[in-house]
């Protein structure tokens, strides 16, 4: 039932506290102390009635208090979601709690023989469709699942008919007390698919806490752009968390989005993350792993912002060097999307690249390519971040914030080191995240960099967490983009010298952990193999 259709049911001061789940004398209050609460349709008579629906828009711009939340309803709840929930004979927060029992302790008995990834991607589509169509989402998840059986190679002979039925008709039954709420049920489920997904030898998906430093540093220090490109979507997260930024800066105009998956499922998945979040029925393209397989893959064109968590860790044979590579041709996957990045930003446009620590620090035809991006003043900012943000890996990343070369303002040329390996906690047994307090400091950091280059002024660093550093003095280092090399702990002033023994120490340490990632991405690629092989029975 939508909203609109509430138009016709009355009811009275005692309802709209039961259905609220407030006490009654909360009603009146409302009522003596905001004259644009509703009024009665029948005022004088003995049993005063409001139309529903002028009490639920009413209702709806109030939120619960803190103090008066129960603990399963998620911030922002409003009075109006609960009262909705009333109406509807549903509860508040009955759609989250349902899916939490679906995807866990239910999970086992319902999915039988289905691998758990595929029933949680099942499970996610329905939550969806009751989402964004509430009013036919078993019949059209029924039809698509049969498609999907029939087209599959192999094709699926076995139609879990009743699981379908029995997941369709819970979620029916339930309905969710806020907009939140609704994103938190598909988010739940999202993030029990990305792991389950990853185990089977899957990608690894951007952790939502370093694609909210990634977004929320470029939705600040580019406001106002027009156009907005993943080239490599993954599950779209990377979108979704640009526009909640946007969103927060209270930009008025809307970007126009764009990406690529280039794997089926996870194109399907990333749409499905769009529409429930922003509303955007987007169609992502599809394209190679990396640029050089294909350079035109994306639409034509400059972008003002570009944000990507692209593979890393592989290498390109026989592969023409394509016409955007004017900085090198080592063959490592990480170096042609850096130099894909640069090449497609408009005159004001910003990238942010996830990358592996060590395309940093990498000597060889790898550091040639950096030496190149460095000098053309296309690297803005680095930011190293803590190992362990990953599921099912610990490999360490950073976060290259590039521009257009010949664009940098200010007083000269120089990039913006953040050592940020020390932040985070322990989030689960296995793995870390950003805390709110983290990410502030991260993308507050790079912000006021940003603005105290634009207004020509040179920029002092925080001790222990950030310094800006000359081009030049980066050239003595060997292009060395190490925030390690360059920042320094709170009361150490040297600048950055010759290796000691602890630097070489360092220096050794990160190149076994690179050794380390290429293990895991090599391990995670004959996963990736035998996941193919066994659906072939071999």
């Amino acid at each position: 039932m939508s909203d609109s259709e509430f138009a016709g049911v009355l009811v009275s001061r005692p309802d709209i506290a039961r259905l609220a789940q407030v006490k009654r004398p909360a009603v009146t209050n409302w009522e003596r102390r905001h004259p644009d609460f509703p009024s009665p349709v029948d005022p004088g008579v003995e049993v005063e009635r409001f139309r529903a629906d002028e009490v639920l828009a009413w209702l709806s711009a109030r939120a619960v208090p803190a103090n008066a939340r129960r603990p399963d309803e998620p911030v922002g709840t409003t009075y109006g979601d609960r009262f909705r929930a009333g109406l509807t004979g549903g509860t508040a927060g009955g759609l989250l709690r349902a899916v939490e029992r679906l995807a866990g302790p239910e999970a086992d008995r319902l999915r039988g023989p289905m691998s758990l990834d595929r029933y949680l991607l099942w499970l996610l589509y329905l939550v969806q469709n009751q989402i964004v169509e509430p009013e036919d989402g078993l019949a059209k998840a029924v039809g698509d699942f049969r498609k999907w059986a029939r087209d599959s190679d192999p094709p699926e002979t076995a139609l879990p008919r009743r699981l379908l039925a029995e997941l369709a008709d819970t979620l029916a039954r339930t309905s969710a007390g806020s907009v939140q709420e609704s994103r938190a049920a598909f988010d739940h489920v999202l993030v029990l698919w990305r792991a389950a997904h990853a185990r089977e030898g899957g990608a690894f998906f951007t952790p939502p806490s370093v694609s909210r430093v990634m977004a929320g540093a470029l939705a600040a220090v580019r406001p106002g752009a027009v156009r907005v490109h993943d080239p490599y979507g993954r599950t779209g997260e990377l979108l979704v968390t640009y526009l909640d930024a946007v969103a927060a800066h209270g930009d008025s105009a809307l970007p126009r989005i764009s990406g690529r998956v280039p794997e089926d499922l996870a194109r399907q998945v990333a749409q499905m993350n769009l529409r429930v979040h922003h509303g955007r029925a987007l169609r992502l393209g599809e394209g190679p792993f990396t640029p050089a397989l294909d350079p035109f893959a994306d639409p034509p064109g400059a972008f003002d912002v570009l944000l990507t968590n692209p593979p890393f860790g592989r290498r390109l044979e026989d592969v023409a060097p394509p016409p955007y590579w004017s900085y090198g041709a080592t063959r490592r996957t990480e170096f042609d999307w850096l130099q894909y990045a640069v090449s497609r930003l408009a005159p004001r446009g910003r990238a942010a690249v996830l990358m592996p620590a060590g395309a940093a620090f990498n000597a060889g035809a790898a550091q040639a390519v950096r030496a190149g991006l460095v000098e053309a003043g296309a690297v803005e900012c680095v930011i190293a971040l803590p190992a362990g943000l990953f599921t099912l890996t610990a490999v360490k990343t950073q976060i290259w914030f590039l521009r257009p070369p010949g664009s940098e303002e200010g007083v000269g040329p120089e990039v913006l080191f953040l050592a940020g390996e020390h932040l985070g906690h322990q989030a689960t047994r296995t793995q870390r995240s950003l805390s709110d307090d983290d990410i502030a400091r991260l993308v507050g950091e790079y912000v006021s960099w940003h603005t105290a280059r634009a207004a020509g002024h040179s920029y002092a660093g925080t001790p222990g967490l950030s310094c800006s550093v000359p081009v030049p003095d980066i050239v003595d280092h060997d292009h060395s983009l190490d925030p390690a090399r360059y920042v320094r702990a709170p009361g150490q002033t040297s600048a950055a010298g010759a290796a000691g023994p602890d630097e070489t120490r360092d220096r050794l340490a990160r190149l076994s952990e690179e050794i380390a990632t290429l293990q895991t991405r090599a391990e995670a690629a004959d996963a990736e193999a035998a996941r193919w092989l066994r659906r072939y029975g071999l």
